[in-house]
């Protein structure tokens, strides 16, 4: 999806692929098959590139910091996304910023997993620091005899066997009326651009809608989201696009609560590609060019995206015609994908007046089904 933005830029886009079957090779002029956790790939693709960035966290920091001292230019660079990489290394630059986290702590025994659920309050959430993704690497445990159980238990006693982290991360469980994403790209110069602050919602731990700006959300709260946003951007260095994911708490101090952080293009953005002036496509290679970034104001009212996932049906392009048809106001973004029960295989972009939010949520809701499920005739 950043391939037609680079395009449009004049830019030449060289994609690391990790198969010759990924999505990226058919929208990407160069799409050489490597490994981003081997050292000697990440070298050899980086040469002659002006800059090496991501569309995940997982690339090794210490890889980026040696080709750093080569000199590839990385963006963001390590000691910033380190940040998304490691959630205790986030759960810590919010306390230092003084931005509203959860209550949490670090842990590498049982006893003070419990210790910490009986001085917070039960339930609590138990989360690996890194790899998570899409509700993976998280566990709810109600109480102190579910925390424990055999399966927390196999998470500490795995805990020194691995290279990547050597602690837990236990969280409260936030009574949160919903999800909400400040976006915001940042470059080297300072400038950042947030966009209006939207509404996540989930369902099975996956991102199925998102709304923007998010409705009914007060003013001051969405002004303290928007200026944490970007004081995270600004005092971690990032460059690009950072999403903040939050949870709204109505009758908190701030209103809502530092849950994760992404530093890339992000699903809870995918609105912005029909339904901001800037995409956070392009936004993301101006950030990390160092070129003067976008307008972010909306190009309508409201501006929503529904996802759609691998289902009964097969043949996307069978339901092609009648989603075109059915409403002319859908922008439909298949990724390339082949079809697998519960993979995210697309998205459908609506924009509209905020009158009409209801309807459109309906006909997005209607459209996306006819992708995973197929059309009854």
């Amino acid at each position: 999806m950043m391939a037609p933005a680079a395009t449009e830029l004049g830019f030449d886009l060289r994609v690391l692929a990790e198969s010759p079957e990924v999505s990226a090779v058919a929208a990407a002029k160069e799409t050489p098959v490597g490994d981003y956790k081997d050292l000697e790939a990440l070298r050899e693709f980086a040469r002659d590139v002006d800059v090496l960035t991501f569309d995940h966290e997982h690339v090794p920091g210490e890889y980026l910091q040696t080709l750093m001292s080569e000199g590839v230019n990385v963006q963001p660079r390590p000691d910033a996304l380190l940040h998304a990489q490691d959630k205790i290394e986030m759960r810590k630059a919010v306390d230092r910023l003084g931005l509203p986290n959860p209550r949490w702590a670090e842990v590498t025994t049982v006893d003070e997993l419990v210790a910490f659920g009986d001085s917070s309050g039960w339930p609590v959430v138990l989360k690996t620091p890194r790899g998570g993704y899409d509700g993976k690497g998280v566990m709810v445990l109600d109480d102190a005899a579910e925390a424990r159980g055999e399966k927390p238990q196999q998470w500490f006693d795995g805990l020194a066997e691995r290279t990547d982290f050597s602690s837990l991360l236990v969280e409260e469980k936030v009574a949160f009326s919903r999800e909400l994403s400040a976006l915001v790209a940042r470059r080297d110069s300072g400038e950042v651009r947030p966009w209006p602050v939207a509404e996540s919602i989930q369902v099975n731990s996956v991102c199925d809608e998102v709304i923007a700006p998010a409705p009914g959300i007060d003013d001051a709260v969405a002004q303290r989201a928007q200026d944490a946003a970007v004081k995270l951007a600004s005092e971690l260095g990032v460059t690009g696009v950072m999403a903040a994911e939050l949870f709204e708490v109505p009758g908190s101090e701030h209103g809502f609560l530092v849950n994760e952080l992404a530093m890339r293009p992000h699903n809870s953005g995918h609105w912005t590609q029909d339904g901001s002036v800037t995409s956070q496509f392009e936004q993301h290679l101006r950030a990390v060019l160092n070129l003067p970034l976008g307008d972010t104001a909306l190009k309508g009212e409201v501006a929503l995206m529904k996802n759609f996932l691998g289902g009964a049906n097969e043949d996307l392009f069978a339901v092609l015609p009648t989603v075109l048809e059915t409403d002319a106001r859908a922008k439909v973004h298949l990724y390339g994908k082949s079809v697998r029960q519960g993979r995210k295989i697309g998205h459908i972009n609506m924009t509209g007046q905020v009158a009409e939010l209801d309807q459109l949520r309906a006909s997005a809701t209607q459209l996306a089904s006819y992708f995973t499920d197929g059309i009854d005739n």
